[in-house]
């Protein structure tokens, strides 16, 4: 008599894939609001009076809860106890409230004397008000996206372990990306029909849409863990070990763990932070109009956004995830590396794209690599857990790199900003922040170096392929 195979939604191809549609559109509405005001930098300095360090920190912002109040650390220990659809739930809820925040902060009914300004004038009075509100937002609404990060990673290890789990990872990569994309696309053409808070108030509406699609995904959500339940009571096998918060020196004592997690603060403050200062960068290096400058980094992300599904197709079936996180690290330090070093006469629109293709491929390589790799080094009891601390770590970078950038923007040009709020044509010169960025990708690269041998002593199988045969 043949054994019929037990089957759950998981084991439905088409399920999974509609969960994972789920999951991933919310995060395009999210990567979305993130750089909302990346493209805006030239406009946010003459309408609003931002200074680069008043951007960077207003950008930096975005993890302050994350980093001090350690609320990341709290998401993951909240995720594995409460599990993945209420998590999702509660993140949306976050980012939706932060984004209104900071909708209200750039408004024009805060700046006419709306409630609220008058005592966020009365301090600080070099940092504008509307940066103060818009920082408070960014950072309730930082928590909400860093938690919808590491719920999604785990949903997505819960539907696809086992299965295709890098390439999922890498079209939910390639989804946000998108989502990039088409805001520095956008959100100079809505800014020029409404001005600052116009782009920022169809982010924030673009969100009430991620909320929904969380919505709908809880309901998939509740069916597979029914599924899972029914399946382990019929087996009479004995239930998982319930996580513990003693369980998280299984974390925190692991060497590798914290090798991943220090190439991926190094990795990723190459990125994200230079997204934000990239379109200014190119302003003054190509002497290009905002909008030009926007569109032009915009595709950026359209590579990260072709080659990680591809590459995660690969990892699932051949492996080299090491390998893989090595190479990247390589190609950003070379891209910035470029807009550092190339002499004005010869940096050009094709040796700007050229630049902007190579952190493409970076962009792909590393993560379509690392997230797929936290599994193989963590107990999945703990991997919300081992997300969560991953990101903190990140979020540390993140937060800290931006300000340093827009600090050493203007101690590197220093009276250029003066002239810029006068109205004088002047350009910066970005010199020292892409050499800070190349140094950082040097330090990702040791990092990397040094995690291919630990694999190689201790078979973690980061070169291995993800698919059990």
């Amino acid at each position: 008599m043949t054994e019929i195979k037990p089957v759950t939604l998981r084991d439905s191809a088409s399920f999974r894939w509609i969960a994972l549609i789920l999951l991933s559109s919310t995060m395009f509405f999210a990567y979305m609001f993130v750089d909302v005001l990346a493209p805006l930098s030239t406009l946010l300095e003459t309408q609003l009076n931002w200074s680069p360090e008043t951007f960077g920190t207003v950008g930096g912002s975005e993890f302050f809860l994350n980093v001090f109040a350690l609320f990341l650390i709290f998401a993951g220990v909240i995720l594995d106890k409460i599990g993945v659809r209420y998590s999702a739930l509660l993140a949306a809820f976050l980012m939706v409230a932060g984004a209104s925040v900071k909708l209200y902060g750039v408004s024009d009914v805060f700046a006419g004397g709306g409630v609220g300004h008058a005592f966020f004038s009365s301090f600080l009075p070099d940092f504008p008000a509307s940066a103060k509100v818009a920082c408070i937002g960014f950072a309730v609404f930082g928590c909400g996206v860093e938690m919808a990060g590491v719920t999604v990673s785990k949903g997505i290890v819960k539907w696809f372990n086992g299965k295709e789990l890098a390439l999922a990872m890498g079209l939910e990569m390639a989804i946000a990306r998108l989502g990039v994309f088409a805001v520095f696309r956008l959100s100079p053409v809505w800014a020029a029909s409404g001005g600052v808070s116009h782009s920022v108030g169809i982010g924030a509406l673009l969100l009430l849409i991620g909320f929904l699609s969380f919505s709908i995904y809880f309901f998939f959500d509740r069916a597979l863990d029914r599924q899972d339940k029914a399946l382990k009571a019929a087996s009479e096998t004995e239930p998982e070990e319930e996580f513990k918060i003693s369980d998280l020196k299984f974390i925190f004592g692991s060497r590798t763990f914290w090798l991943v997690a220090g190439l991926c603060v190094l990795f990723y403050s190459t990125i994200f932070p230079f997204q934000k200062f990239a379109t200014g960068m190119l302003e003054s290096r190509l002497n290009l109009p905002t909008a030009e400058a926007s569109n032009l980094f915009s595709y950026f992300p359209i590579g990260a956004m072709v080659l990680t599904p591809v590459l995660g197709w690969f990892l699932d079936r051949r492996g080299k995830g090491a390998t893989m996180l090595i190479s990247g690290a390589l190609l950003v330090v070379v891209c910035h590396l470029i807009f550092a070093l190339t002499p004005d006469s010869l940096f050009g629109k094709p040796v700007a794209f050229g630049a902007i293709i190579l952190l493409g491929i970076s962009f792909s390589l590393v993560p379509a690599a690392l997230w797929p790799s936290v599994p193989k080094l963590v107990d999945h009891k703990v991997l919300g857990s081992a997300y969560s601390v991953t990101f903190w770590i990140q979020n540390i970078g993140l937060m800290c790199v931006p300000i340093l950038i827009g600090w050493a923007l203007r101690a590197s040009n220093p009276g250029v900003a003066e002239l810029i709020a006068a109205g004088e044509p002047v350009k910066y010169n970005y010199t020292v922040p892409m050499l800070i960025f190349a140094s950082l990708g040097a330090l990702a690269f040791i990092l990397g170096l040094v995690l291919k041998r630990e694999d190689r002593k201790k078979g973690y199988g980061l070169e291995q392929p993800n698919i059990r045969k």
